[in-house]
């Protein structure tokens, strides 16, 4: 009898748990919008000018692990050549959506917690070492400090 030979299938970057629709209501929920409509807004800003500010493996993975339509519009942007503080991130997102900047960082952290479930502990961290200061918190992190 020849020896049976077991083939375990590669791992590949699989879609996410969440579909679209549960990370809608989702972003519903922790933001408290009335309709999935408001959240999606909020989506759509949020990543879009995350997508500005990402850049290499941390860019890819993290589009890997959000639903097609979020990685879409992540994805969909072209990173700037300088990436951007916490706070000049929460004032672009106020000129996307036309908002305030308290309404814009409620949308950021709203969308920005639920994209910290997707990603996970340890492409969390590499992201938030990715970005300038101010990042962790919209995240719903603590923010630590560097010894030098």
């Amino acid at each position: 009898m020849s020896p049976r030979c077991e083939v375990t299938p590669a791992p590949h970057p699989a879609r996410p748990d969440m579909a679209f629709v549960q990370m809608l209501e989702r972003i519903r929920y922790d933001g408290a919008y009335p309709t999935r409509e408001r959240a999606a807004q909020a989506l759509h800003a949020v990543l879009g000018a995350l997508g500005q500010q990402l850049i290499g493996d941390e860019r890819v993975e993290l589009a890997a692990r959000l639903p097609h339509e979020a990685a879409r519009t992540f994805a969909s942007q072209v990173p700037a050549t300088q990436p951007c503080t916490g706070r000049d991130f929460v004032q672009g997102v106020a000129s996307r959506t036309a908002g305030t900047p308290a309404t814009a960082r409620w949308d950021t952290s709203a969308v920005l917690l639920t994209v910290a479930r997707l990603a996970g502990p340890d492409l969390l961290d590499r992201i938030i070492a990715q970005l300038p200061a101010g990042y962790a918190l919209l995240f719903g992190r603590r923010e630590l400090s560097h010894a030098a």
